[in-house]
């Protein structure tokens, strides 16, 4: 997918939007994923982002609703959310024209940066082409800095975990009549891994490519209901 394609413009309230880390992960570093940004609210780490650029990022449009530019930075280069690296001012908020709250639908925004992210531990990422599909049962890797457990505490250093792709039909049987699971979102579980408070507006990662950003879930991992991630190669996306 081209850059060009984000529109760029890219749940109900028992889901988990108040639940933003990795659950079940393991210490990570930045220099296994340059592309990982902290987006940060008033300094604080709120969400993660990735790298679309010298001066874009990518991140869920729920991490940016009714948030002004202002109020976001980000923080490049750095393994650890709260020190290191290079901090940029967000200029701009381009949020998807198509997201819809309630349901997560559309659920990504590009930023704008003011400056240019540089320095050797920071990189853009590859997305995943327009209508490219992921198999199911294939491995991905989530990263963040979200919270541990379910009311937990956030971790200084990036997380990382795996999870496995499953089918739009096992993820909609799961969640029923909770939510639909559209076309611009595809669902990823491993037994006690996932994503939790922190976490969203951050990627799962293929071979190097982007192939969706952490977009909701009911609970941090829980084993009952998937994770849900906005689905890069869609074309309205």
């Amino acid at each position: 997918m081209q850059i060009s394609l984000l529109a760029v413009f890219l749940f109900i309230l028992d889901l988990v939007q108040a639940e933003d880390s990795i659950v079940g992960g393991r210490d990570t570093t930045i220099e296994e994923h340059p592309f990982q940004l902290s987006l940060q609210h008033y300094g604080r780490s709120a969400c993660g982002a990735t790298i679309l650029s010298s001066n874009m990022a990518l991140t869920s449009a729920h991490c940016t609703d009714g948030l002004s530019a202002s109020s976001l930075t980000v923080r490049a280069g750095s393994s650890f959310r709260g020190q290191g690296g290079q901090v940029l001012q967000v200029s701009k908020i381009s949020q998807h024209p198509l997201y819809n709250p309630q349901t997560h639908d559309n659920d990504v925004s590009v930023l704008i940066l003011s400056g240019r992210i540089h320095g050797a531990e920071a990189h853009p990422i590859g997305l995943q082409p327009e209508g490219a599909e992921v198999s199911v049962g294939t491995l991905g890797t989530i990263t963040g800095w979200g919270i541990l457990s379910s009311g937990g505490s956030q971790p200084s250093q990036l997380q990382e975990a795996e999870v496995a792709k499953i089918s739009d039909k096992q993820c909609q049987e799961a969640y029923g009549n909770i939510t639909s699971i559209t076309s611009s979102m595809h669902c990823f579980e491993i037994q006690g891994k996932g994503a939790c408070q922190g976490d969203y507006g951050g990627p799962v990662v293929i071979h190097g490519v982007q192939v969706g950003i952490i977009s909701f879930g009911k609970g941090c991992a829980n084993d009952d209901y998937p994770g849900v991630y906005t689905k890069i190669s869609n074309p309205v996306i």
